[in-house]
């Protein structure tokens, strides 16, 4: 549960820099808000890998055009809004689904499913792009 750990301590836990309850190197998460938001902290964080590269390349080239400018703010919102829309609902399915089976996550586990739901939504993004030319 979260009010056993400090903020600062639970995100070192699911980052995987701090033991908790654990065997051998796995980091048990054990109730639904810590599997929810160790799975929505691994989207947030990835999306931002994802955009921020982006944003600043969309600056570097972009930074002379009259309209096309502000481009990297619009890539960088959809960076951060992205997982607080979608990210937190899927991230409470997986956790939901692993509760309701009675499973305790690894931290690995919620690395996996939330870049996984990054990458998907890159993925979709290119392929999206793709169908229009």
């Amino acid at each position: 549960m979260l009010d056993k750990h400090s903020e600062a301590g639970f995100v070192q836990q699911v980052f995987g820099l701090k033991n908790g309850s654990h065997r051998g190197n796995d980091t048990y998460l054990s109730d639904f808000s810590e599997m929810w938001y160790g799975v929505f902290l691994w989207a947030a964080v990835s999306s931002l890998v994802f955009h921020l590269p982006a944003a600043l390349l969309s600056l570097a080239t972009l930074r002379q055009h009259k309209m096309a400018r502000f481009m990297p703010i619009a890539i960088l919102l959809m960076g951060i809004l992205g997982p607080v829309c979608g990210g937190v609902l899927t991230s409470a399915a997986i956790a939901g689904v692993y509760k309701a089976a009675g499973k305790r996550m690894i931290s690995l586990e919620a690395l996996v499913f939330g870049v996984g739901q990054s990458f998907c939504v890159l993925i979709i993004s290119f392929l999206r792009v793709l169908a229009t030319l």
